[in-house]
């Protein structure tokens, strides 16, 4: 049976994003240092790799999709280039109103202006019987864990701290969490827990 996942890189502090957003910078400050694993030891972590990209529909904020506020502006087409690693339909929260945008791979960025909710419909028909992700960013997650919609959370806690930026764990009151799973090593710790409504 399909469910809801969610995989976020935190730090030790619960952050999943340094502060200061930018172009040039779109996890924030310091916090590339979260995903260190996935770049330096991808065999290693090969069976998580794998998970996060399993899914069959991908939901995320407007602030992981870029850095535009506002009206959209430009032609901004996410922070991956011209082939997202999604390859399926990406729901995109927003306030704003922009037609699908197709990219090479089979990625199509869809835009949601009627709620989380309506989100998370429309990716569980694109989805058929695959899972649905929450990519993020952390309000992202926090607005699905607070109405209880995800069934599986899977953080990689990296020994790091950043100090400040996006908590998704600060103000969650709709889910309770037992623990599922863990292993690691130098770079990570991939805490794997079930999801039920508090």
């Amino acid at each position: 049976m399909s469910q809801v996942t969610c995989d976020i890189g935190i730090s030790l502090d619960g952050y999943m994003a340094g502060p200061r957003q930018t172009e040039a910078d779109p996890l924030g400050e310091g916090a590339e240092e979260l995903h260190r694993w996935m770049f330096e030891q991808p065999d290693e972590n090969r069976a998580e790799l794998d998970a996060i990209t399993a899914a069959g529909a991908f939901i995320m904020g407007r602030n992981m999709f870029g850095p535009i506020r506002g009206e959209w502006a430009g032609d901004w087409r996410g922070w991956w280039g011209d082939e997202p690693p999604y390859h399926a339909p990406v729901f995109v929260l927003t306030h704003h109103d922009r037609p699908p945008l197709e990219m090479e791979g089979g990625t199509t960025f869809n835009f949601v202006t009627d709620g989380i909710e309506s989100a998370l419909e429309r990716a569980r028909a694109a989805a058929g019987d695959r899972d649905v992700s929450i990519a993020g960013g952390a309000e992202t997650v926090r607005q699905y864990l607070n109405i209880a919609a995800i069934d599986e959370l899977r953080l990689h806690v990296a020994p790091i701290l950043l100090g400040a930026g996006e908590r998704p764990l600060d103000g969650v009151e709709g889910s309770r969490f037992e623990h599922a799973g863990v292993r690691g090593n130098e770079l990570v710790s991939h805490l794997t827990l079930r999801v039920t409504p508090a």
